[in-house]
């Protein structure tokens, strides 16, 4: 008798703890499988974008955690759990996580900034108040370059972020200019004349967007000649190194003078005296 009363006890207990499990059950399973068809579905739209790698992770990564987080407050409220109970513990959690990790999350805020604005991408050479350098590869809390000296140079995001950067490749193409001065008794006229051939003659040298050849200023003790040209940004630097050295043999060849610093020492009878002595 005290078995059959105990069952009837037990049995509307079981009978409701059981559905509510299996509803929970359910309601984890199904919601699983809507969070894996949501972050296909947002995955897809973010490659079709042409959102960075990098961002795109971080972007999944979050979605499954907001979605994450809400399957497990459904399921708490099923079983019983309050809800505000839970916000509570998680707002805690967070206020304690962003107190110890101030630097760390304003690196991180520095990285989806720069994954969202693109101010550059990988394989650009950038110029920043910490170093310079092609960029290798663009994390959420660091940003790390390669010099020309093949020296890594890791940049935290926030600093990268909140100061001005100069994208050297940023664009198809490239002003080149040289700056050349020339001495006052120089033939002007000629050395112009050779400043356009050889940028004209130069392969590189795009001529279609022009050349330009102008006397820049008159200094103390030379005439300051300006050539400018454009090239693919790739060629720049081939370019201009080829055409420098083209410059200072074609002007040695036509005999016009490239004015540099000199210093003339004058000894007196003493000195030259004291110097034998």
């Amino acid at each position: 008798m005290l078995k059959i009363q105990i069952m009837d006890m037990l049995l509307p207990w079981l009978l409701k703890t059981g559905g509510k499990l299996l509803i929970t059950v359910l309601i984890a399973v199904i919601g699983y499988k809507v969070i894996r068809a949501i972050r296909k579905g947002v995955g897809r739209s973010m490659e079709k974008a042409g959102l960075e790698v990098t961002l795109r992770k971080f972007l999944d990564a979050l979605l499954y955690a907001v979605l994450i987080g809400l399957l497990v407050f459904m399921v708490a409220e099923e079983l019983g759990i309050k809800s505000s109970s839970l916000v509570t513990i998680a707002g805690a959690v967070t206020l304690a996580m962003s107190l110890s990790l101030q630097n760390t999350m304003a690196n991180f805020a520095g990285g989806v900034l720069v994954l969202f604005l693109k101010p550059f991408k990988a394989g650009d050479y950038i110029v920043t108040k910490d170093g310079e350098g092609t960029v290798e590869s663009i994390g959420l809390v660091y940003t790390t370059l390669l010099t020309i000296e093949n020296k890594r140079i890791v940049i935290p995001n926030s600093s990268i972020s909140n100061s001005p950067i100069t994208n050297s490749t940023g664009e198809e193409k490239k002003k080149l200019v040289l700056n050349i001065g020339i001495g006052y008794s120089a033939d002007l006229k000629k050395a112009k004349e050779i400043l356009r051939r050889l940028f004209e003659e130069h392969p590189a040298i795009l001529k279609e967007d022009g050349i330009l050849v102008v006397v820049d200023s008159l200094g103390e003790s030379s005439v300051n000649l300006s050539v400018r040209g454009w090239t693919l940004t790739e060629e720049y630097w081939t370019a201009r190194w080829e055409l420098t050295e083209a410059v200072k043999l074609a002007f040695d060849e036509e005999g016009i003078e490239i004015p540099y610093n000199y210093l003339n020492v004058h000894l007196t009878e003493k000195q030259k005296q004291s110097g034998q002595a």
